[in-house]
């Protein structure tokens, strides 16, 4: 018997297509709002764009994140966990009784022995609260009223790129969405001019090779592909493609766009595609990004006390200063949330040369950051996060010295300091014994802290979830328990 095509395109019709398609009204109307908010009544000051939950599970705190996260592990004990008794133990070896037995990387597996490195930093008190923090972050000491740092983070994951994708996805392995596609995919976006979810890379001054990041640590996974980040760049477009081949003007990109939409939606129509409305919406953002994307790289209406806060290198694009600039300037648009991610902090060997550096890229931009969204009334409700994905060792990996070590992975306890959106200032949460090789009060575990982060956002952690294979995922998910010890 021969087919019609129509028949032959029923045959291979997906499961996904065939609830795209008996959903197909709902994503027209959806894909309708996105284009033309006032659709379904929207006004510009209050834009739901695609968040799947249509509203927050109770009054947020947070609209919105800046995650400042540090690839590569800074080293709790010379930036924040201070461990002074450790002096006394130079060069001795770690007891046994503080390791038990505990998984080691192969890069020290092999050691004969585990000696004592303590830090060669000076450390002081700061503010109010009397927050200990190094020498090496002046400018982050300074505003140690604003911050909660909690010293008890931990993770399962002892290699990179798995405790990478654990801290920003809720799983070790690749395929999970991170945490801003889940939160593009609840919440949408307040501004329909630029993406919900944008991620920004500045390399770091350390000597060392820094580690890879994979384009896949802000994908959306199985969440439609709509809730991806947007990385920017730091030379040419800021996105790709931003600008028009020569001879392609506005008026002749929107009757493309025009055509190719009709066109795509007469193919979703028939099949229920769901990744038909993502390529239509991602079209339509790009067109409105060829405005708003130059209005928001353009720094001429910053003042040059707001530049001299942030350092020198604000005017470099891709430094980790213009970064932190630049993500102020995304937040005060309503970008729901920014992944700044600063690389270099992989410290084996040779740490007081390499963080001196790494320190030197971050302190007083992050410290800027932080305030010049509260003197703008934007701290009140934006989260802002700093850390990386674990800590370091108190023993030596390599040669040791009074003035050079190096430390190896340490999965067991690091520093995560926030700011702003909800979280208690001018507090210090959690305890680590004597070497900061064990938690011994307030432990924080990944799920913990996401839990923590997704609550600032009035958003239920067990409760924002999606069906795929057959299981409802969510960012933390089986476990979790929101801090509320760290909610303002």
């Amino acid at each position: 018997m021969t087919l019609t095509p129509r028949q032959a395109r029923d045959l291979v019709e997906t499961r996904r297509q065939f609830f795209g398609r008996a959903a197909s009204g709902i994503g027209v109307a959806a894909l309708a709002s996105m284009l033309d908010p006032s659709v379904l009544g929207a006004t510009p000051g209050d834009l739901r764009t695609g968040g799947r939950l249509g509203a927050p599970h109770f009054l947020p705190r947070a609209k919105r994140v800046i995650y400042l996260f540090q690839s590569g592990a800074p080293s709790q004990l010379d930036l924040f966990d201070y461990k002074p008794a450790m002096h006394e133990r130079f060069d001795t070896e770690l007891p046994g009784t503080i390791r038990m037995g505990q998984r080691i990387t192969t890069m020290t597996s092999g050691q004969a022995r585990f000696p004592v490195a303590p830090t060669m930093f000076r450390f002081g008190r700061h503010g109010e609260s009397g927050a200990w923090v190094s020498e090496l972050l002046p400018h982050i000491a300074s505003i140690a009223d604003d911050l909660a740092f909690v010293k008890t983070v931990h993770t399962e994951a002892i290699n990179h790129d798995p405790a990478i994708t654990f801290i920003q996805t809720g799983a070790q392995q690749p395929g999970r969405p991170s945490m801003g596609a889940w939160l593009s995919y609840g919440l949408g976006s307040e501004n329909r001019d630029l993406p919900a979810f944008v991620v920004l890379i500045s390399e770091g001054n350390a000597i060392r090779p820094s580690q890879a990041l994979f384009s896949r640590l802000w994908g959306t996974g199985f969440l439609p592909s709509e809730h991806q980040g947007v990385q920017f760049r730091s030379s040419g477009d800021p996105v790709l493609y931003l600008s028009d081949p020569p001879g392609v003007g506005p008026a002749t990109r929107r009757a493309m766009l025009d055509i190719t939409g009709r066109l795509n939606r007469m193919q979703y129509e028939q099949v229920g595609d769901p990744e038909i409305s993502a390529r239509i919406a991602a079209g339509e953002m790009a067109f409105r990004m060829q405005t708003s994307v130059p209005d928001l790289m353009d720094l001429g209406d910053e003042s040059p006390e707001t530049i001299a806060m942030y350092g020198e290198d604000a005017l470099t694009p891709g430094t980790y200063a213009a970064n932190c600039l630049l993500a102020r300037r995304l937040a005060e648009r309503g970008v729901r949330f920014i992944q700044l991610y600063h690389r270099g902090w992989d410290q084996h060997d040779n740490l007081p040369r390499d963080i001196r550096l790494q320190c030197r890229d971050v302190d007083q931009a992050s410290a800027a950051l932080v305030r010049d969204l509260k003197q703008r009334g934007l701290l009140e409700d934006t989260l802002v996060i700093w850390g990386g994905e674990f800590g370091r060792t108190i023993y030596c990996q390599g040669p040791l010295s009074r003035e050079n070590y190096g430390r190896d992975h340490h999965p067991r306890c690091f520093t995560v300091w926030m700011a702003g959106g909800g979280v208690k200032p001018g507090i210090t949460y959690g305890e680590t014994d004597e070497f900061s090789y064990n938690i011994v009060d307030k432990p924080v575990h990944i799920h913990d802290l996401n839990a923590t982060i997704l609550h600032c956002l009035g958003i239920r952690h067990d409760r924002l979830t999606y069906r795929h294979q057959g299981r409802d995922f969510r960012l933390t998910d089986v476990h979790g328990s929101v801090v509320h010890d760290l909610l303002a």
